[in-house]
């Protein structure tokens, strides 16, 4: 039996008319309804939520074992998304940076008014995307045997999904400028190792005790145990523009926790790469996508990005093969490969227009699903 997964995916809202981001989520009658049925006794079903500012919204879908089914729920999903966002006259961009000059608006909470008293502009500022992938897993302690031996490989899911090339009207640079401006929140970032549960709960509750963060829900990690499921939910990506992408994330994302749970249990030593350099690997991976060169995951020396991502398949292809998700990586990387990914198919259209209403509109068609590079 495959492990379930699921993901959750921020979304921009921006207006129908002009492609620039709206703070409407707060008017939007979110059309949250619950799947009929259950999954996997775990009582969790797909939904849509606001998110920190109100100009962005966020998908949940149900834990599923079968990525056909993972499928449905993502279109299913980003369509509640837009039918939500049209009664107001807007729409929904997968986008993990918004291309135009935007100035964020918060979403009215108690706890969001904390987080902006205590992180001042980089709360002001923060307007971005990601896409989080839930792979289950059996206990805690299984969990942070996964974290300990995934995270080398982290840097290569960011580089395939790549998706913020613009930030507020400019060009970055970057393939992935969210996960830069992600990082200036204080938990952000790869982890050391733990070696066990206990250390990995132990730093958690250090962090919140030192009153830098709110609670556990603000712990920001590349990959973390979640707060409220039974799950390992690695947070590397951007979220993706298409949702085929999306799919190939949360495929590898599966191939990885289940070979690191195998590792885990062979008491196969986690790699020892010094999270300076695993920081260095992110970096790099935000930098140039797949596009470049990325730092191979154990001698961190430059390799052809897609050379880097030829050796994740081959570390993860027995746990694709008995998942049946090997023809899901197959196509989604060989799409990536020729069509580019979120980050290079919107300099595409903006090296063919020159305008940054085209890229969003491109992004718009694209999240609804009419039309694929």
């Amino acid at each position: 039996m495959a492990r379930t997964v699921g993901v959750e995916e921020e979304m921009l809202l921006v207006d129908v008319r002009n492609g620039r981001p709206r703070s409407v989520s707060g008017q939007l009658v979110l059309r949250a309804a619950m799947n009929e049925q259950p999954v996997a006794g775990l009582g969790v079903r797909g939904a849509l939520e606001g998110e920190f500012q109100q100009q962005m919204i966020e998908t949940h879908t149900a834990p599923v074992e079968s990525l056909d089914d993972l499928a449905d729920e993502v279109r299913h999903w980003r369509s509640e998304a837009i039918s939500a966002a049209r009664q107001a006259d807007s729409t929904v961009a997968a986008l993990g940076t918004s291309p135009f000059p935007v100035t964020p608006v918060p979403v009215e909470s108690i706890r969001y008014a904390w987080m902006h008293e205590r992180y001042q502009i980089v709360a002001r500022q923060h307007l971005t995307c990601g896409l989080h992938v839930h792979v289950a897993v059996d206990s805690d302690e299984e969990g942070v045997g996964v974290l300990d031996r995934i995270r080398v490989w982290l840097p290569v899911l960011l580089a395939l999904s790549a998706n913020s090339p613009f930030w507020n009207g400019e060009v970055t640079g970057f393939a992935s400028w969210r996960s830069q401006s992600f990082g200036r929140w204080p938990s952000n970032g790869p982890t050391e190792l733990f070696g066990s549960a206990a250390a990995y709960h132990r730093m958690v509750r250090d962090l919140t005790m030192s009153s830098v963060i709110l609670d556990e829900g603000m712990v920001y990690f590349d990959a973390r145990l979640s707060q409220h499921y039974p799950t390992v939910e690695i947070r590397a990506a951007d979220v993706c523009l298409r949702a085929s992408d999306t799919l190939l994330i949360a495929a590898l994302c599966r191939g990885l926790v289940e070979t690191a749970a195998r590792e885990w249990s062979r008491s196969v030593e986690a790699p020892a790469v010094p999270t300076t350099l695993v920081r260095f690997a992110m970096w790099q991976a935000a930098r140039e996508g797949v596009s470049g060169r990325l730092l191979d995951p154990f001698t961190l020396r430059p390799q052809r990005a897609w050379d880097v991502i030829d050796r994740l398949v081959e570390h993860i292809r027995p746990a694709l093969g008995e998942a049946g998700d090997v023809e899901v990586v197959k196509e989604g990387l060989e799409r990536v490969r020729t069509r580019g990914n979120g980050a290079q198919l919107q300099t595409r259209m903006m090296e063919r227009t020159g305008q940054l209403i085209d890229v969003v509109a491109h992004a718009v068609r694209v999240t609804a699903g009419h039309e694929e590079d």
